[in-house]
């Protein structure tokens, strides 16, 4: 009969065995992906002869200097106030009906188009002709909304 087994001996590989193993596997995961790895030495040339590598190089090396002119950069006023005025806008588009911004955009462009035709016929708009296009059923619209526009516009500047 065989003698029971009392104690198991995991098998220590030495550093020159790992070594080994890893390079096994390298090299197994660069058969499986020959085209991948043949295009990214490619890329990487490609890279080399514009010199975007040496550029990039030099940009590692000098990366304190570089974070330093970036922070100068960001917090110059002009730069914060741009900074500011994007949140305010994200803020106040997050307001925003998007069904009543697609309406108003698609008005918006519609209504260049009818300012172009009219650019192109050099017709002379009179007096007369100006009252009559108020029954015009679209400049009404548009007026009202513009009107009611400018009252919302001034409630929101006197708060």
């Amino acid at each position: 009969m065989a003698v029971p087994i009392t104690n198991i001996r995991k098998q220590q590989l030495t550093e020159e065995q790992l070594k080994e193993q890893k390079l096994d596997n390298l090299k197994q995961l660069l058969s499986d992906h020959e085209e991948a790895v043949n295009q990214v030495f490619t890329i990487m040339a490609e890279l080399n002869d514009i010199g975007a590598l040496e550029a990039a190089t030099k940009l590692l090396e000098a990366k304190e200097e570089v974070a330093h002119i970036a922070l100068g950069q960001l917090t110059r006023k002009p730069v914060t106030n741009i900074i500011n005025n994007l949140m305010g806008v994200a803020g106040a588009l997050t307001e925003l009906n998007p069904e009543t911004t697609t309406k108003l955009i698609e008005g918006l462009n519609a209504g260049v188009d009818e300012a172009n035709k009219a650019l192109e016929s050099d017709e002379k708009v009179s007096a007369f002709k100006l009252v009559k296009m108020l029954n015009d059923p679209d400049v009404n619209r548009a007026l009202n909304f513009g009107v009611h526009f400018l009252k919302g516009l001034g409630k929101g500047l006197k708060e």
